[in-house]
């Protein structure tokens, strides 16, 4: 009975995960792997609104900041050539990897 591999990438960094994403891609088409994906998740966006003026003395100003989490997820079928080749491959520091193999 075939493997299903579910691959969960999550990063703030947008270039670095649509980098990885085409390695993985790139990877499935050399192998000849049926792939589903990368299927864009909702991105999270985490907010801090801060005041300026530390006294609370003043105008009202804020300052706002925004982290964006961006998150893909890719299906594919899991055989031992392409699973070796998925270990192999160079990650950047700010794309987190999470992969789940279940049976069909």
């Amino acid at each position: 009975m075939p493997q299903l591999a579910r691959i969960k990438l999550t990063s703030t960094n947008i270039e670095n995960l649509t980098q990885v994403c085409q390695d993985i891609r790139s990877i499935t088409e050399k192998t000849g792997v049926k792939v589903r994906g990368p299927q864009p998740l909702p991105t999270k966006k985490l907010k801090v609104v801060t005041r300026k003026a530390p006294s609370g003395q003043g105008t009202n100003t804020y300052d706002r900041w925004e982290m964006r989490v961006h998150r893909r997820l890719i299906d594919l079928d899991a055989d031992d050539r392409t699973m070796r080749q998925l270990m192999r491959l160079r990650v950047p520091e700010d794309v987190f990897i999470e992969v789940n193999l279940s049976m069909r």
